[in-house]
């Protein structure tokens, strides 16, 4: 049984949502069976299935679902796990994937920035190329500040939902 099997209502508004989801996620750049199996994992209750929960849920082709592993793991959205006494892998989302994610978006931030001086001070800061170049790293390098103080202030209000949360249940006492 996998993780997302339950009622047929529930399985259809899981599917929706799956759907919807991608759907967002390919507006937004994201190839569409990656979108498609990355909404899949995050919406199962343990964040992890086989490639063949994957296949049948989405009802796609295991090639499909390799093809959209092979690139979520490229880009650190997804990792391989091999469960335990099988050769069957599962594919897991990080513990902290938007966390991740936008940290190596912050990183990537600060290699354009770089490039953009670069270029700015060879095209040279009296053109217009060159001032238009030194804007734009002037703007990744604001988005690289405002990123770090971002993820800093995501920690802080994540440490106090847990510290709520464990305030309210009388069982963690």
């Amino acid at each position: 049984m996998t993780s997302t099997e339950g009622t047929p209502a529930q399985e259809d508004a899981v599917s929706r949502f799956v759907e919807r989801f991608a759907g967002e996620l390919t507006e937004a750049g994201m190839q569409r069976m990656a979108s498609r199996v990355f909404a899949a994992l995050l919406a199962s209750e343990t964040a992890s299935l086989t490639s063949a929960d994957l296949a049948a849920q989405l009802k796609i082709s295991p090639a499909a679902v390799s093809g959209a592993v092979r690139y979520l793991t490229q880009v650190g959205m997804v990792a391989r796990e091999r469960e335990p006494g099988t050769r069957r892998e599962r594919y897991v989302l990080h513990n902290e994937i938007w966390y991740e994610t936008f940290t190596r978006r912050d990183q990537i931030l600060l290699r354009w920035e770089k490039v953009l001086r670069d270029g700015a001070a060879s095209l040279g800061a009296d053109t217009a190329a060159g001032a238009r170049t030194t804007e734009t790293a002037d703007f990744f390098a604001f988005m690289q500040e405002e990123m770090l103080t971002l993820m800093d202030r995501w920690r802080e209000r994540k440490a106090q939902r847990a510290a709520d949360g464990a305030a309210q249940d009388p069982s963690a006492s």
